[in-house]
């Protein structure tokens, strides 16, 4: 009894999920980079929106992370 106990203690708290806003998280960076290294003319509404949607998975991986991973 006393392993199973142990064995119920040890299960993830990560999701699958988890890798999906993660990868999402780095798909946006990537594209919040080119958005912002374009030479000759900048599309400031795709920045905007592309910063204001990184800004917001950053958060929700923060919160993934260390409220639920570390908890």
């Amino acid at each position: 009894m006393f392993l199973a106990e142990e064995a119920a203690k040890a299960t993830s708290n990560i999701n699958h999920f988890d890798w999906f806003m993660l990868a999402f998280t780095i798909l946006i960076g990537i594209g919040f980079v080119r958005l912002v290294m374009t030479k000759p003319k900048k599309n400031v509404f795709a920045i905007g929106f592309t910063a204001v949607s990184l800004a917001l998975f950053l958060y929700i991986d923060y919160i993934m992370i260390f409220k639920v991973w570390m908890a």
